[in-house]
């Protein structure tokens, strides 16, 4: 890494936190997963400034500087990175100026990890899809895009609709499933089972994104066994050039569009397993840059269909405290600083999530102590300053001897923990 940032292909050097020699890395987005990346980085003596669009959140609360800063806002994007002077610049969400994030680039202000275009295609599912499948021709799900209430129904149902903005298929049916182009967690998702719940699953979308946009994406209903996340790390091999390399898979049990469960590794035929890799490994190819990328899949039998693809770590993820000698935080900070990886399994595990069951500011948590006698079990208590009934305040992760017992013991342990107002 060269004083700017840019990546070359000699060994990396790294400073000394709040010195002139120091290696500075920004993190846009500082929520439970980028706290994790956070302390991954400063373990490796790197300095590390912490951005979020509210204050003290959880990654702030652990970074040497933290700003609070709108990162839609090109101006306000720019004017943090131009004050800092970061190497590397790291997008932990998807609602970001990338335009900004792509002049920054351009001038060699600083590094953008992965890339600033896998940032721009990232952000919203249209990018990616057409990327995906109209690029790439990796299978996908039956879609189209759609920007009003009419075009979705005629999304759906093959129906006249006067506006031609409906793009992808038509007649796709129901069931299906109706997302914003930009949302993260599940938000403004529906399953659609017939045409009376069109209305209710629009509204939901429209509160859902993560900007004031109409755009949605109508998805085919896919008929499939398990889903996974297949985290594939890119990464610096000791020549200078790119490897790219693969976590075991990891399976995930979804409630309302939210990862509820996640465990790993999930069991899948070999002919399954090796199309899993050859999907994630074009789509991220194409992406560039190095990191770890959370690639989303349908598996049916050893038939797979691309769904998603982040440029970071990924929810789900979280299981890899517990599972891998590298977590997938660890492998992130390794790979954006230039460093060798290692994706070794150390055996199973499983993460549940802990809700905040409640409304209100600056909680507490009650049943730690009995959460933590689960035999292999471990806390992330992520120091959210509000919570809400349905938001994600915590994990267990737990390992054990199988699969099932992880799980058995990562749902005990979350169960246990009982968010309570002061």
């Amino acid at each position: 890494m060269t004083a700017t940032g840019h990546r070359s292909d000699a060994p990396i050097r790294l400073g000394t936190p709040l010195t002139t020699g120091a290696t500075r890395v920004m993190l846009l987005g500082s929520g439970e997963l980028g706290k994790e990346v956070v302390i991954a980085l400063q373990r490796l003596g790197v300095e590390v400034i912490a951005v979020d669009r509210y204050p003290d959140a959880p990654g702030h609360q652990v970074a040497h500087r933290a700003h609070t800063v709108d990162m839609t806002d090109p101006a306000a994007l720019t004017a943090v990175i131009e004050a800092e002077r970061p190497h590397l610049v790291v997008p932990e969400i998807e609602a970001i100026a990338t335009d900004a994030l792509a002049a920054i680039e351009a001038a060699g202000t600083a590094t953008v990890v992965p890339t600033a275009r896998a940032t721009r295609l990232t952000m919203d599912r249209e990018g990616i899809r057409r990327l995906a499948a109209e690029e790439l021709g990796l299978p996908t799900s039956p879609y189209a895009f759609a920007d009003s209430l009419a075009e979705v129904r005629a999304a759906i149902e093959g129906s006249p609709v006067e506006s031609a903005a409906v793009e992808g298929g038509v007649g796709i049916g129901y069931p299906c499933v109706l997302k914003p182009v930009m949302s993260s967690s599940g938000k403004g998702q529906s399953v659609l089972r017939s045409a009376a719940d069109l209305d209710r699953a629009w509204e939901y979308a429209m509160a859902g994104g993560r900007v004031a946009r109409t755009r949605v994406i109508v998805e085919g209903f896919v008929e499939f066994d398990y889903e996974i996340t297949l985290l594939t790390v890119r990464a610096r091999n000791a020549d200078g050039t790119t490897g790219t390399h693969f976590c075991a898979p990891i399976g995930h049990l979804q409630r309302d569009g939210d990862y509820v469960e996640s465990w790993q590794p999930q069991p899948m035929s070999d002919a399954a397993l090796a199309e899993a890799r050859r999907i994630a490994g074009a789509v991220t190819a194409d992406l560039g840059g190095w990191g770890v990328f959370g690639v989303e899949l349908f598996v049916a039998g050893d038939r797979v269909l691309f769904s998603e693809v982040s440029p970071r770590p990924h929810d789900t993820g979280l299981v890899t405290l517990a599972t891998q000698r590298l977590s997938e935080f660890e492998l992130h900070a390794r790979a954006i600083l230039g460093l060798p990886v290692d994706v070794t399994l150390t055996g199973p595990g499983a993460s549940a999530v802990v809700y905040g069951g409640v409304e209100a500011t600056g909680i507490a948590y009650d049943g730690v102590a009995d959460a933590l006698a689960v035999p292999g079990t471990d806390l992330r208590l992520f120091g959210k300053p509000e919570s809400f009934v349905r938001r994600r305040m915590g994990v267990a992760v737990a390992s054990g001897d199988d699969v099932a017992q992880a799980r058995e013991r990562a749902t005990t342990a979350a169960a246990r923990v009982r968010p309570v107002t002061l």
